[in-house]
């Protein structure tokens, strides 16, 4: 990265760099040696949201689930009911469909896997 910026003609202030951490938080997300992580902190909140009560409060909780989709196996799928309920025309009925949805969503979003970053020594396909 230094040579890069030397390359560059680009000048870094060294007081607000960090070298050899082992962690760092960026963006929502815990970046470690083992991948890419959900930050705990964020999703702490998560567990205790009770059901949603209007179109405004589901679309709250599918953009936080949404921010974190990549974690989640079939997030759109898994998310349909609830999204139905947050166009225009549509009733708002919260049902065992969406309650379902719901819970799935935020236990889903509770135990997120860990993304295993890239080998960088091998090509990508």
């Amino acid at each position: 990265i230094l040579e890069l910026l030397k390359k560059e003609e680009l000048y870094a202030k060294f007081s607000k760099f960090e070298f050899w951490i082992p962690k760092l938080q960026f963006l929502g997300h815990v970046i470690d040696s083992q991948g890419i992580h959900v930050d705990p902190a964020k999703i702490e909140s998560v567990k205790d949201w009770a059901s949603r009560k209007s179109p405004t409060e589901i679309r709250q909780f599918l953009g936080l689930a949404g921010y974190y989709q990549r974690f989640i196996e079939g997030f759109s799928k898994i998310a349909t009911p609830m999204t139905k309920l947050t166009q225009r025309k549509v009733k708002f009925e919260w049902g065992d469909k969406q309650e379902a949805a719901f819970q799935l969503l935020r236990q889903k979003l509770c135990s997120a896997p860990i993304l295993v970053l890239p080998e960088g020594s091998e090509d990508f396909i």
